[in-house]
């Protein structure tokens, strides 16, 4: 892995600092989204949700609730944009991403980066590819190239008839191949670009995806790592290449 000695020791500092500093700035605006949430229906604002870290270990990742209570309990994880679990005030949540803030009191613990691929429930991990198991070697983030160009991914399931089937056969293979990119060109540069695109997307997607077809380019990626970033329309994601497909459970 390049850059072994940010990897080890300034990674971890800046995550402290940064997190320190977010929460502590963004906090007038998580209150109020707190009690917006707990308004709607009188419950709880947060959703803890098991998620599988560094080396395999598990860990509760908060989250601000944009569901109704108990949701998980349909038994689907992937969420659809027209998904009618989803509530009034969790639409506006998710349309901004409100929700992963809360996220920056993990990376303040420890259980999470700023930058990492994102954490996975344990079902999805166990079916990953020997490949795909680099991605535990490092912490989990909140941002990371792939949740950047699949950040219309309830759009993407939106209409589904099986969210998860879909998310494991046209999703998930390309985000883990990003996500592998992205641990193996890590260093201190290439994190600060990522947190540089993700506030980009918010206000300008189309010219993010551009910088991110610049960053594989200039990063030397595998040609086909393109096909995502440079889609024109769902079916582009079709387009996966056959010896990248999932190895189906035994």
């Amino acid at each position: 892995m390049k850059n072994s000695l940010y990897c080890l020791y300034l990674k971890r500092a800046l995550d402290f600092c940064a997190s320190l500093i977010g929460l502590v700035i963004l906090s007038p605006l998580l209150l109020m989204v707190m009690l917006s949430v707990w308004a709607e229906d009188g419950r709880s604002p947060f959703y803890i949700a098991p998620r599988v870290g560094k080396n395999g270990r598990i860990f509760k990742m908060l989250k601000l609730r944009s569901m109704r209570v108990d949701a998980d309990k349909a038994g689907v994880s992937s969420t659809k944009s027209d998904d009618d679990r989803i509530t009034r005030t969790g639409r506006v949540i998710r349309k901004f991403k409100l929700d992963e803030f809360m996220q920056l009191y993990n990376v303040l613990k420890g259980d999470m980066s700023l930058v990492g691929p994102r954490p996975q429930v344990e079902w999805a991990v166990k079916l990953y590819t020997n490949d795909e198991k680099k991605m535990l070697t490092v912490r989990p983030g909140i941002t990371d190239l792939a949740s950047i160009v699949f950040a219309d991914e309830g759009e993407i399931l939106s209409a589904s008839k099986s969210p998860d089937q879909d998310y494991l056969s046209m999703i998930q293979p390309w985000k883990s191949r990003l996500a592998i990119f992205s641990i193996e060109n890590i260093s201190l540069i290439f994190d600060l670009r990522i947190i540089w695109l993700t506030l980009l997307t918010l206000f300008d997607r189309r010219r993010c995806l551009l910088k991110i077809g610049e960053t594989l380019r200039n990063g030397e990626a595998d040609p086909r790592l393109l096909i995502p970033v440079e889609r024109k329309s769902r079916e582009d994601l079709l387009r996966l290449p056959i010896e990248w497909a999932r190895e189906t459970a035994a």
